[in-house]
């Protein structure tokens, strides 16, 4: 079964390589940062001119990269040979370069570190490579971080950084960013270097230093609707359509899709305690309040009809049911239906 990126990370932190890794799946971020730090920290910087090679799929061959793979490293112990955009190679996925990397796996030299960035795609895990790379090398799949994760996560990567979190605070950077790894990862270390020493990070923290309004953000505009406030739904979406492309359509629907598709579980399991009803919705506890007091505002028969709503304008805002309509009036018109 793949490794989890995290693991691989952990490992190598403790100074454990491997001979080959292959890191592949649709999060590009996890494969880069595992790719950097074999980059950056299995050779010392002298000797790395010697000792490391670095090569691109789209202008190589499995038989070169093999080739390079068994050399033997020079006044080291070790040498790197890094693949980028591996998922470019042309023999990849084909009989004869399967064959030849399947023969390598299964008999690698124990002083290279072999390593193949593969983004986006997978390889199929019924032919023979993907078996034997799993059986003999570190296989990683790369996933995106689905949408309920994304605050665990950033709760974690913050307190990595010796720093600590506001859980409201959380959220905003998860709904208002999204599970782009690269961009949030960014926005979060690019607040952290303006501390000296560890601070709970607050809303008014990350408005300050990421730009996001603690007011008028994602997070705000699902909880106005849960309390049907809509003197500050509309106050937040004029605040939107005045700042387009900070506050793109498409990532809302989906956060608004998640949102109402949480209040149908709510609804279903009526009665149950907040701790499970948490574990079900997979949000933190400090939440379900809000979604227990949305699910009384909207009846049954409402919430379907908003997931109608949210189809609707999703396809809309794709130019499908409707051509040249501007995203804020998509916005607005939609928030109008869910209120009213």
């Amino acid at each position: 079964m793949p490794s989890k990126p995290e693991s691989i990370l952990k490992d190598l932190k403790a100074n454990k390589f491997a001979p080959v890794y292959f890191l592949q799946g649709e999060e590009p971020y996890f494969i880069d940062k595992i790719t950097g730090f074999i980059e950056k920290n299995a050779l010392a910087p002298q000797d790395r001119g010697f000792n490391q090679t670095i090569m691109y799929g789209k202008d190589t061959t499995i038989g070169e990269i093999l080739t390079n793979a068994k050399r033997f490293p020079m006044m080291s112990d070790r040498q790197v040979v890094i693949v980028k955009e591996a998922q470019n190679i042309q023999e990849l996925g084909r009989e004869q370069g399967d064959q030849l990397l399947i023969n390598y796996i299964n008999n690698p030299l124990p002083s290279t570190i072999l390593v193949f960035a593969h983004k986006y795609k997978v390889l199929d895990g019924r032919k023979a490579l993907a078996k034997e790379l799993d059986k003999k090398a570190v296989l990683v799949k790369s996933d995106k971080i689905p949408e309920y994760k994304l605050a665990p996560y950033i709760d974690q990567y913050v307190k990595d950084k010796g720093f600590t979190i506001e859980t409201k605070a959380c959220q905003v950077l998860a709904e208002s960013i999204g599970n782009n790894m690269e961009v949030l990862t960014n926005e979060i270390d690019k607040m952290l270097i303006n501390f000296d020493e560890p601070v709970a990070i607050s809303t008014a923290h990350i408005q300050q230093y990421v730009g996001i309004s603690k007011d008028y953000n994602n997070f705000e505009l699902t909880k106005s609707l849960s309390y049907k406030d809509v003197n500050k739904a509309n106050t937040i979406i004029w605040y939107f359509a005045q700042n387009p492309k900070s506050h793109p359509l498409v990532p809302l629907l989906s956060l608004l899709y998640l949102h109402f598709s949480r209040l149908l579980q709510v609804k279903a399991h009526n009665g149950m305690g907040e701790k499970e009803l948490a574990g079900i919705l997979k949000v933190n506890p400090y939440f379900i309040k809000e979604y227990t007091v949305a699910a009384k505002n909207y009846p049954l028969g409402k919430i379907i009809d908003i997931i109608g709503y949210l189809r609707e304008a999703d396809l809309r805002s794709k130019g499908i049911a409707a051509n040249n309509m501007e995203e804020s009036k998509i916005l607005k018109e939609l928030i109008f239906k869910i209120l009213h």
